[in-house]
């Protein structure tokens, strides 16, 4: 009788262990699981909801359209990345009580680099989709893969966008402007600053000013005045949402007036932002993913995109972040379903030989991983502008709507 009894056990133990593995897309499944590890609450959950919304869109598509790899369903397993503490946690728990294969994310650049160490530990294939801090591939980690440009590719477009636009405006050599830079000094922003700077240098820009504060501040009154007193011809602002439109509401309260305002992603792309800082923000430029206002043309599927997004959440996307989160989750998508499974070693090895031309994807962009960071080299950061209340996209010529507006005066 007991041997009876543990036959029956051992074989409902391995039907329970088939199931486990099968749910992880090994192929005793109809179904692959996918982590999804984003801010979803707490102080970034704003562009991490908007974020992740993407992600679930290039899904629900693949899904409706009768799966990948012969018919599999992808399921999204999400986890709630608050900080850097919790993306740890949350990495840990999808790989080690999920059984998760490959992970999606993540919209910060600190929540990125503290789970993308967690999934190299344990041989973990780690997509990133949205954040930009050039540390997170400059590890040369073997398990990390990112479709979006990094802080470089936004360092490089500022200044590009000042040596080609700003200074036949502004009817001044390079060498005679003023440039000032203010960052929020959290994990984001001193990478986009140090990038730009660099390039900069490189171009014999005069970066006379350099401010980090805390992006928690409700004051940013002496920042402002430093930059005030430094009178810069340019300034290149990088913050989030809040700061973003504190810098806006206090610069007009102290009189800042400074000819070329470049902000650099984040908050100054929020349609949140234009609701916060009203008129202000008209004449504002940011550097930043593809936005929607946009040559249609160079951006294949944005049409597509956007209707989905409002059949699924009732209203126009909030920001760029979505958009670039599906894009790149669709590359994950076409990548898995050529390997037909989530082992990491196979994805890495079909992910290297994945290409596509600029021009051909929603966001713009091509695809090319470099083999060594995992980083595509043919990303690329846009500048837009608030024009009369809208986020438009001014540079380079190939997908912008209208041109720069910059006065001399």
């Amino acid at each position: 009788m007991k041997r009876i009894v543990s036959a029956i056990m051992m074989c409902f133990l391995m039907f329970l262990s088939a199931c486990s593995n099968g749910a992880s897309g090994d192929g005793d499944s109809e179904t692959f699981k996918v982590g999804a590890l984003f801010p979803l609450s707490g102080g970034l959950a704003l562009l991490g909801e908007e974020s992740y919304r993407g992600v679930e869109l290039a899904v629900e598509e693949a899904n409706k359209n009768g799966g990948i790899a012969g018919g599999k369903q992808i399921k999204l397993v999400k986890g709630d990345a608050v900080d850097a503490d919790a993306s740890q946690s949350e990495a840990n728990r999808l790989i080690n009580q999920e059984n998760i294969k490959t992970i999606v994310g993540s919209y910060s650049s600190s929540i990125s680099f503290a789970a993308s160490e967690v999934a190299e530990r344990n041989g973990v294939l780690y997509w990133e989709l949205g954040s930009t801090s050039d540390t997170i591939t400059d590890r040369q980690y073997k398990y990390i893969m990112r479709t979006n440009p990094s802080a470089s590719f936004f360092g490089k477009t500022h200044v590009d966008f000042i040596k080609e636009v700003v200074t036949k405006k502004l009817g001044k050599e390079l060498v005679d402007l003023k440039v000032a830079v203010a960052f929020e000094d959290s994990a984001a922003g001193p990478p986009i600053a140090d990038a730009f700077i660099k390039f900069a240098k490189e171009e014999g820009i005069n970066v006379d000013t350099k401010i980090g504060y805390n992006p928690a501040s409700n004051d940013l009154s002496s920042v402002i005045l430093n930059i005030k007193k430094a009178a810069p011809d340019v300034l290149v602002a990088i913050s989030y949402l809040n700061d973003a439109i504190l810098l806006a509401r206090q610069s007009e309260e102290l009189g800042l007036k400074v000819p070329v305002f470049l902000g650099s992603g984040g908050g100054h792309t929020m349609t949140d932002f234009k609701d916060g800082a009203g008129n202000l923000a008209n004449g504002i430029f940011n550097v930043d993913f593809p936005q929607y206002a946009i040559n249609r043309e160079a951006t294949p599927g944005m049409e597509e995109f956007i209707d989905a997004y409002k059949e699924k959440y009732g209203s126009e996307p909030r920001s760029g972040h979505s958009l670039t989160n599906y894009m790149g989750m669709k590359v994950v998508l076409e990548v898995i379903d050529k390997t037909g499974e989530v082992d990491p070693d196979k994805l890495k090895e079909e992910a290297l030989k994945y290409t596509a031309k600029p021009g051909s994807t929603a966001t713009g962009w091509g695809v090319e991983f470099d083999a060594k960071t995992g980083q595509n080299i043919l990303g690329q950061a846009y500048m837009h502008q608030w024009i009369d209340g809208e986020l438009k996209t001014v540079w380079p010529e190939a997908v912008a709507v209208e041109e720069p507006q910059i006065s001399n005066q």
